[in-house]
């Protein structure tokens, strides 16, 4: 069996975030054989849209973009673990799509949405975004407050292990076909 690198991206960079915990949680039902890196969007700390260039041109100058570019790269799939703030989803997730281009294109990218209403908003929104820069979206479960976790964190017994668990086998499949092809 080929291992596969999965990166689960922490979407938030709010102080009182949530993010960090549901991350923990996605990353430990990871399937065997799978390697998963816990990625932060508040310590990758991009700036806001600063490369000279568009990035379509792929002619990255700035240190933390080249670092961006590199550490997505590394992965065969995304899983983001996706907070709804005001109906939407956060800037800093915005821009680490943004300042990439190329990057995105065919990138097997599974969203798990968490919030009141389990973020619908959000992962509607943010989905639009993954199909215009070419990703593949694979649409995770989501997560509701009162539900499936607490506003701080905690995972309820009812949370959608398996559904994860079907997230994951949508990525690794996606991966395979990715490097298959």
């Amino acid at each position: 069996m080929t291992s596969h690198k999965i990166g689960i991206i922490v979407s938030s960079s709010r102080p009182t975030r949530i993010g960090p915990k549901v991350a923990q949680w996605i990353s430990e039902l990871a399937p065997y054989g799978s390697e998963v890196e816990i990625v932060d969007l508040a310590e990758v700390d991009l700036p806001f849209l600063a490369e000279p260039e568009q990035p379509a041109t792929g002619n990255y100058t700035l240190p933390s973009t080249i670092a961006w570019s590199e550490r997505v790269r590394q992965f065969d799939a995304l899983i983001v673990a996706l907070p709804e703030y005001n109906a939407g989803y956060p800037a800093v997730v915005k821009n680490a799509i943004d300042s990439l281009h190329a990057e995105w294109n065919e990138l097997p990218i599974g969203v798990i949405g968490y919030g009141w209403g389990a973020a619908a908003g959000a992962v509607n929104q943010f989905g639009e975004v993954l199909d215009r820069v070419k990703a593949l979206r694979l649409d995770g479960p989501g997560l509701s407050f009162g539900q499936d976790l607490t506003p701080e964190g905690e995972i309820l017994d009812a949370a959608p292990e398996d559904a994860v668990r079907g997230l994951y086998d949508q990525i690794v499949a996606a991966a395979r076909e990715k490097v298959a092809a």
